[in-house]
């Protein structure tokens, strides 16, 4: 949310400094320095000072509707199965969530987990009423209405922080929709506590199962990342698990690679098995096929592609090429495009380094199969955002596009100045020529739109999901039929070839490579470092310069 209202208000014209609320000190600090007009809170977690808000308007983004306050509000939302929510931008004041409204919006509540919620309506519905609210400030004459629980239309409340004991699921009695409903509620952040072979853990990504049954609790199957728990009426799969301990933190992982000394005796399903007819279940790469156009799909959890992913995409994408297809387009998923290497599994194996070496690889050689696929159109569509190895990903298609709203982060130097490989230096100039290092350097999040201008993609479109799928569609078919179609191909066969003569691909691997190799063997930390925080989610400690313009400018 904050990187897309950035985009936005940016967009507008208007003039952004950024400060992480590290404590009451240094946000004091940088209100003194910046001497801002407005200010806006996106993600709050405690109360702005008061010698803040008395003196600045300040807008606060609640993701629940007017009267909503406590900390829990999507939570409770989907807990409840409400069938609409909302979005109040409201003014900073005494009491938390109690302040005068600016803007409001709602939206219809998906049977869905908290973080797509966010990521889709939540965003959505904020990035509108954020503009709307900053539109009134504006203008000198709008004034926020108070909170009055009074009023008929008024309908939130305030209701108490979610507990553990809320979530707690009762596997001998729940139904799989209340299974469902109460991982949904806790995905992201914090998972539902539970149990499995004895041992407390976190559990997130859920996913209902149409098929499979069994003895309600017990695990009944395993395929690739997720496993398959019985329910009182059904299954569900469970693709991510957390430990708990009191002692150490601990990392959201895959749960067959977290369970794995469990489940050797558990059978594997694969998703292209006969007992897999519907969607109404757990897959990770699938792939679709329409006449001549054939659809890959991938949806990996929070977008991150480990070593054994890459490698099954990689396998997905050649079979995608031998396929009787003109057009390959590469959909990635609905909540994430790509981020590309997996961090947090990176993070728990023996040797980090090693992993990190054995990740960029498998990301490297999928980049490299669809840079040489010279007999096929491919196009990267854009459903969601993408950030570092991902945005490289897409670049190495023919054509790309992205829905309006998509973030993109086509940088690596946040994670400890990692130099990045992915083929990055033969793909990036050949879209944007010399402006490198405004990719490259600048860190800061790129909208859709500003994206298209700069020609890192070809085009974005407004409207939902299901929208974008059918634009897309529409696209393909319109480049598959092309009577001009073999000579696209032949230009594209030509291009590779004179591209390949004047440098190539290796040279671009092995020197991007090289310096990878510093990072993850050499004797600068820093990128350890950065993982280490990241996957354990540290608070930062400061806000970095390129964001908080207003400490440069104080220097």
């Amino acid at each position: 949310m904050a990187q897309r209202l950035f985009v936005e208000l940016t967009g507008c014209g208007h003039d952004i400094s950024i400060e992480f609320d590290i404590n009451d000190a240094i946000t004091c600090e940088a209100v003194n320095l910046f001497r801002p007009d407005l200010i806006i809170a996106p993600f709050l977690k405690r109360a702005i000072p008061e010698s803040i808000w008395r003196n600045h308007t300040c807008f606060v983004v609640h993701p629940g509707i007017i009267g909503d306050r406590g900390p829990s509000a999507l939570d409770w939302a989907i807990l409840k199965g409400l069938t609409e929510w909302g979005v109040t931008v409201l003014q900073a004041n005494a009491e938390m969530d109690a302040g005068d409204i600016w803007a409001a919006e709602v939206f219809a509540m998906r049977f869905a987990s908290k973080s797509s919620l966010y990521r889709h309506e939540v965003v959505e519905a904020a990035t509108r009423a954020v503009l709307t609210a900053v539109k009134r400030f504006q203008s000198g004459i709008f004034h926020p209405v108070p909170l009055d629980y009074s009023h008929s239309d008024v309908h939130g409340r305030l209701h108490k922080p979610i507990r553990q004991s809320d979530r707690a699921i009762n596997w001998q009695h729940d139904s799989t929709e209340t299974v469902l409903r109460k991982i949904y509620a806790a995905d992201g952040f914090p998972g539902v506590l539970d149990t499995l072979f004895g041992q407390p853990y976190y559990l997130f990504d859920a996913c209902n199962e149409q098929n499979l049954s069994g003895e309600p609790g017990t695990i009944i199957a395993k395929r690739n990342h997720a496993v398959c728990r019985a329910t009182a009426d059904g299954a569900i799969w469970i693709g991510y698990v957390r430990g708990k301990k009191d002692t150490e933190p601990t990392a959201k992982l895959a749960a067959t690679i977290v369970l794995q000394d469990y489940l050797a005796a558990v059978p594997e399903i694969p998703a292209d098995s006969d007992a897999v007819q519907s969607s109404m279940t757990y897959r990770d790469i699938w792939f679709e096929q329409n006449n001549n156009i054939g659809y890959l799909h991938f949806e990996f959890y929070n977008g991150a592609m480990d070593t054994a992913q890459c490698e099954r995409l990689l396998k997905a994408y050649l079979q995608a090429a031998k396929s009787d297809v003109r057009v390959i387009v590469l959909m990635g998923g609905c909540e994430f495009w790509s981020n590309g290497i997996h961090l947090n599994h990176i993070e728990a194996a023996i040797s980090p380094a090693d992993e990190s070496w054995r990740n960029i690889n498998a990301m490297n050689d999928l980049v490299q199969a669809i840079i040489t696929t010279t007999d096929r159109i491919t196009i990267a569509a854009l459903q969601a955002n993408a950030g570092a190895g991902g945005v490289f990903l897409s670049l190495a298609a023919d054509y790309i596009y992205a829905r309006e709203s998509v973030i993109l982060n086509p940088h690596y130097k946040n994670m400890g100045n990692l130099y990045g490989s992915e083929y990055w230096t033969y793909l990036l100039p050949r879209r944007v020529g010399q402006q490198i290092d405004s990719f490259m350097q600048r860190r800061l999040p790129i909208g859709a739109l500003e994206a298209r201008r700069m020609r890192l993609i070809d085009d974005c479109f407004t409207g939902d999901l299901d929208e974008f799928k059918k634009k897309i569609a529409h696209i393909a078919e319109t480049v598959a039929h092309d009577p001009e179609f073999s000579k696209l191909i032949n230009r594209k066969f030509f291009q590779r070839q004179r591209d390949e003569q004047q440098k190539s691909l290796q040279s671009y691997r092995d020197e991007e490579l090289q310096k990878m190799k510093l990072n993850f063997y050499g004797f600068d930390p820093s990128y350890h470092v950065a993982r280490y925080n990241f996957v354990y989610k540290i608070p930062h400690a400061w806000t970095p310069r390129y964001l908080a313009c207003h400490r440069s400018l104080s220097v």
